[in-house]
C-alpha cells in the first residue's frame, strides 16, 4: 500500500494521529474539534503553563469550556507537550502559531519557521503537514516546501503539504470551527485530497482551491476587505461630525438598501490578531514586486489614527465643561478588542489609554473580562464600576461595548460620556452629556 492510500485510509477511518503546534486562540479550539471527531490529538506548545493547564483540563480560552477540555483529556483523546520528539508519530501535523508584525510593520514569521524546523526534523514518509497561520502568499510553497524536501522525500508522493487559513472569531456564538467553511489549498492535487480528507472529518464545509498561494491570498482578502471598509466608515464618522450629522443614523439608513451596500461601523480603531495585521502581510509582499498597495496603506493610516481622534473627542468634550484632560478623572469602559471576550490583542482601547495617560488623565478602566493589562512597564488593574466611582468621574469613555455594563445607570451618574461604539443609542435623555463617534 502506498503512502497516499495509507494516509487517506487513516483519515477516513479517523484513526490518524494528529499533532497541533500552537495551542492559543486558534490551536486549542481546533484541537477540541479534531479530538471530538474521534482522532487522537497531541498538542504542542513552548509555554509550559498552557500545557499544564490542558493536562489538568483547565481551559484558558474563553470559547473552550473546561468541562469539554477535561472530558477529552480524561478519555485520552487529547494530550499536550512542550517537547516535539513525538512529532514523528503523528500522521498529520497542523501548524497554528502566531504571525505578528515587527515594529516596522513587516511580517514576523519566526514562529512559523521555528515550528517548521521541528516538523522538518521529524518528518517521515506518509505524513500530512498543514499550515494554518496567516501569512503572505507563497509562504507554504517558497518557505516550507524547501525545508521539507531537503530530506529527499517527494512532495505529493512521500508526504503532503497544504495551507488552510484559520477563521476563528473569538466570542462568536453562531460560528465556530465546525460550521465555518474552510478553504484548503494543497501543493499538489494529492496534497489537496489529503488535507480535504482531514478537514472534512470535523468541518461541515470544505472549499478546495487550486494552490496554497490561492488559499493564503483568500485569507488576506477576507481581512483586507474588512480593514478597508472599516477605514472608510471611520473616515465617514469624521466627516459626519464635521457636518453635524449623526453617523450611526446615516449607516442604518444606507443599510436599508437591499443590494449593493454592506453595513460597517466606526470605532476607536482596529483590534484582534487578524484585521489590523493581515493587510500588512499583503502590502509587504507586493512591495517586493514593486507594487504600492495604496488602498491598504491608506486604510492603515486612517484606522491607526482613530485612537488619537477619540482622545481629541475627549479633550474637546471636557473642554466644554471647562476641564483639561490633565487631572480629570476618566473611566475607560472595556479594553478587549471586541465585546464580551477577554482578548486584548491589538486592542485600540489600549492605545487610547496610553494617549490619555500621556496627557495626564487620572485614568482607570473597567472590564469584567480583562482583570489587568500591561502598558509598557506598568501593570494596570481593572476596577469595579460602583456608585462611588461614578460619582467621582469627570468623563466615561466607552471603548468596548460589553453587554454586562449598565449603560443606563452609568449615564444617570456621570456628567459626560464619550461613546465610540454607539452603546448608548437606545437610552432616553439622562444627566450625562453623550458625545458619540
Amino acid at each position: 500500500m502506498n503512502a497516499n492510500t495509507q494516509l487517506l485510509g487513516l483519515l477516513e477511518r479517523r484513526e490518524a494521529r494528529v499533532g497541533i503546534i500552537g495551542l492559543g486562540y486558534v490551536g486549542l479550539p481546533l484541537a477540541i474539534e479534531v479530538a471530538g471527531a474521534g482522532f487522537l490529538v497531541r498538542g504542542y506548545d513552548v509555554d509550559p503553563r498552557k500545557v499544564a493547564r490542558i493536562e489538568a483540563g483547565d481551559s484558558y480560552i474563553q470559547d473552550v469550556p473546561s468541562a469539554r477540555l477535561g472530558e477529552l483529556v480524561e478519555s485520552g483523546r487529547l494530550s499536550a507537550a512542550t517537547g516535539f520528539d513525538s512529532l514523528a508519530e503523528m500522521d498529520a501535523v497542523v501548524i497554528c502559531v502566531p504571525t505578528p508584525l515587527s515594529k516596522t510593520k513587516d511580517p514576523d514569521i519566526s514562529y512559523v519557521v521555528a515550528a517548521a524546523e521541528q516538523v522538518a526534523a521529524h518528518l517521515r514518509r506518509g505524513q500530512l503537514v498543514v499550515l494554518e497561520s496567516t501569512t503572505y502568499p507563497g509562504t507554504t510553497r517558497d518557505l516550507l516546501k524547501p525545508m521539507f524536501t531537503r530530506s529527499g522525500l517527494e512532495i505529493g508522493v512521500d508526504f503532503h503539504l497544504a495551507f488552510s487559513p484559520e477563521r476563528v472569531d473569538p466570542g462568536n456564538p453562531r460560528f465556530g470551527v465546525k460550521n465555518t467553511p474552510r478553504v484548503v489549498g494543497g501543493e499538489t492535487p494529492a496534497c489537496a485530497r489529503a488535507a480535504c480528507a482531514l478537514y472534512r472529518s470535523f468541518i461541515d464545509t470544505v472549499v478546495p482551491v487550486s494552490s496554497t498561494a490561492s488559499a493564503e491570498m483568500a485569507k488576506l482578502l477576507e481581512n483586507t476587505f474588512r480593514a478597508v471598509n472599516i477605514a472608510m466608515v471611520n473616515e465617514v464618522a469624521i466627516m459626519c461630525r464635521k457636518l453635524g450629522i449623526d453617523t450611526w443614523e446615516v449607516i442604518e439608513a444606507a443599510g436599508t438598501k437591499p443590494f449593493g451596500f454592506m453595513k460597517f461601523y466606526p470605532g476607536p480603531g482596529l483590534g484582534g490578531h487578524c484585521i489590523p495585521v493581515d493587510p500588512h502581510y499583503l502590502s509587504w509582499i507586493l512591495k517586493s514586486l514593486n507594487y504600492n498597495a495604496r488602498f491598504i496603506q491608506l486604510a492603515g493610516e486612517i484606522n491607526s489614527a482613530m485612537p488619537s481622534y477619540v482622545v481629541d473627542l475627549v479633550a474637546d468634550a471636557l473642554n466644554e465643561d471647562r476641564k483639561p484632560i490633565k487631572g480629570s478623572r476618566v473611566l475607560m469602559l472595556g479594553v478587549a478588542y471586541k465585546p464580551d471576550i477577554d482578548d486584548v490583542r491589538e486592542s485600540p482601547a489600549l492605545d487610547v489609554m496610553e494617549l490619555l495617560l500621556a496627557k495626564g488623565a487620572d485614568l482607570v478602566y473597567s472590564d469584567p473580562h480583562v482583570p489587568e493589562v500591561r502598558l509598557g512597564d506598568h501593570l494596570h488593574r481593572g476596577v469595579e464600576v460602583t456608585p462611588e466611582l461614578l460619582g467621582a468621574v469627570d468623563c466615561v469613555v466607552i471603548a468596548t461595548n460589553h453587554r454586562s455594563f449598565d449603560y443606563d445607570a452609568i449615564a444617570c451618574a456621570v456628567p459626560l460620556v464619550v461613546d465610540t461604539r454607539n452603546a448608548t443609542r437606545d437610552l432616553p435623555p439622562r444627566r450625562a452629556r453623550i458625545v458619540r463617534l
